[in-house]
């Protein structure tokens, strides 16, 4: 019988209802077998966090995708607030902080600016990967695999059927994230 990697979908967006791209998106993913969707500003409105209830949440799941629009240069507010209380030294790093080890960290994100601005010579100076890098940094200090992040740019200006093939890559990528054992 055939097993299946657990996927939880760790979504922050302040303003969902605002964003055609990452509602499309979160939808795909709401609609995708073996895919559990965790939104933390509906879990949160508030903005404490059950850190013991988030981390079970982890330890249930062996790919976790974090999927937020790209904010300030890094993740929206919330977001920033999940990794501070519940990647926390002795469960997540640290002396007997493994629960993560061996599980896979995938990030979605999205950019209003266009790729071109993510560039050395770019109005922002750097590309959105390397503007990434402490996220990629969190996911080597838990021994977390760091997949190569999907990231869509210059949503702005996306068409609906811009809209629809990014629906479509993504439920990809997360389909792709259920493995059947090797006989």
């Amino acid at each position: 019988m055939p097993s299946s990697t657990s996927t939880l979908v760790v979504f922050a967006h302040p303003n969902p209802d605002t964003s055609r791209i990452n509602s499309a998106l979160v939808a795909q993913a709401r609609d995708t077998e073996h895919v559990a969707v965790h939104d933390l500003y509906a879990a949160y409105p508030e903005g404490p966090i059950d850190a013991e209830r988030e981390q079970r949440l982890l330890v249930e799941h062996d790919v976790i995708v974090l999927q937020f629009p790209f904010y300030w240069y890094s993740v929206p507010p919330r977001l920033k607030q999940w990794l501070d209380e519940v990647l926390l030294e002795g469960f997540a790093y640290g002396a007997g902080g493994d629960a993560l080890h061996g599980k896979t960290l995938q990030l979605v994100t999205t950019t209003g600016g266009p790729e071109k601005s993510y560039r050395p010579d770019g109005y922002n100076r750097f590309t959105a990967r390397q503007l990434l890098l402490p996220l990629d940094a969190t996911a080597h200090l838990c021994g977390m695999v760091y997949a190569d992040p999907l990231i869509f740019q210059g949503v702005r200006t996306y068409t609906d059927e811009d809209v629809a093939e990014a629906g479509r890559r993504y439920r990809g990528l997360l389909e792709s994230t259920v493995r059947t054992p090797v006989s």
